[in-house]
C-alpha cells in the first residue's frame, strides 16, 4: 500500500453504487454514497433496514465490490483490486467483529485469537505472544483456555475483538457488536472499543441500531434508501 497524502482521507467513498439481480428484479441497495472517513475516527452507521447501511459496511470491509464508483483507502482505489488483492487488504489493514460473535466452538480462546495470524503464516511463538497481549488488551488475560461455551456473552464478543485486533488493523469494522448483549454488558463492549479507538488510534466503523450505542462515535451517519440521509458529529445529532 502507498502512503496516503497529507491531509487525504484514510477511507473515501465517491458515487459508490451497489446494484444486486438484473432487469426486473434488480435492487439498488446503494445509490451514489459519498462518504469521507478520517484515520483515528470513530464513526457509526445507522439507518432502518433496507437502508443501506450493511451493504455500505461490507463494501468499505472489502467483503463485496461495488457496481461503479471508487473507494479509495490511502489513496488506493480498492475497486480496481482483484479478489487477492483484496484480500491482502482485509488481511492486513482491516479487523472485523459480528454480532453474533463467530468464534469457533471446539477451539479455546487463545486459538480463536491466533486464527488470523496463522492465515498470514506467523510463528507459533508469535501467534502465542500476540494472542496472549490481544485478550489482556480486552481483560482477559488468563482466559485463554477457556471454550467459547465457557465464556458469557460479553467474555465471547471480547475475544471476538481480540481476535479483530491481533493483526494490529488500521480499521476495526463492527457489525452491531451490542446486539446480542444485554445493556450492562453492551455498554463494557462500547467502552472497550472506546478505548482501542482512543488508545491504539484504530479506526472504528460500527454498524448499530441502538443509539445509545452510537452515542460512544465521533460521528454518525444515517442511511436512508441506499443514500447518506445525514452526517452529523455528535454534537450536532438531533
Amino acid at each position: 500500500m502507498s502512503e496516503r497524502e497529507q491531509g487525504a482521507p484514510l477511507i473515501e467513498l465517491r458515487g459508490i453504487t451497489k446494484t444486486y439481480g438484473h432487469g426486473q428484479a434488480a435492487f439498488q441497495a446503494l445509490r451514489g454514497v459519498d462518504l469521507r472517513i478520517n484515520e483515528g475516527e470513530f464513526v457509526a452507521i445507522m439507518g432502518p433496514s433496507g437502508s443501506g447501511k450493511s451493504t455500505a459496511m461490507n463494501t468499505l470491509g472489502c467483503l463485496d465490490t461495488p457496481s461503479s464508483g471508487e473507494y479509495l483507502f490511502r489513496g488506493v482505489h480498492v475497486e480496481q483490486l482483484d479478489r487477492n488483492q483484496r484480500a491482502l487488504l482485509r488481511r492486513h489493514y482491516l479487523g472485523f467483529v459480528f454480532q453474533g460473535f463467530n468464534l469457533l466452538s471446539r477451539t479455546s480462546a487463545q486459538e480463536n485469537v491466533e486464527l488470523p495470524l496463522l492465515y498470514r503464516g506467523e510463528t507459533t511463538v508469535a501467534r502465542h505472544a500476540a494472542a496472549r497481549e490481544a485478550l489482556a488488551s480486552v481483560g482477559l488475560e488468563g482466559f485463554g483456555h477457556h471454550g467459547p461455551s465457557e465464556l458469557s456473552g460479553g467474555q465471547q464478543q471480547r475475544v471476538a475483538i481480540a481476535r479483530a485486533i491481533v493483526t494490529r488493523p488500521t480499521v476495526l469494522l463492527a457489525d452491531e457488536p451490542t446486539g446480542n448483549l444485554d445493556t450492562r454488558t453492551g455498554n463494557e463492549i462500547m467502552e472497550l472499543l472506546s478505548g482501542l479507538n482512543r488508545d491504539l488510534g484504530i479506526t472504528v466503523l460500527m454498524v448499530t441500531h441502538e443509539p445509545e450505542m452510537a452515542a460512544y462515535a465521533h460521528r454518525v451517519i444515517h442511511f436512508r434508501d441506499g443514500r447518506v440521509e445525514r452526517d452529523a458529529s455528535n454534537g450536532e445529532r438531533a
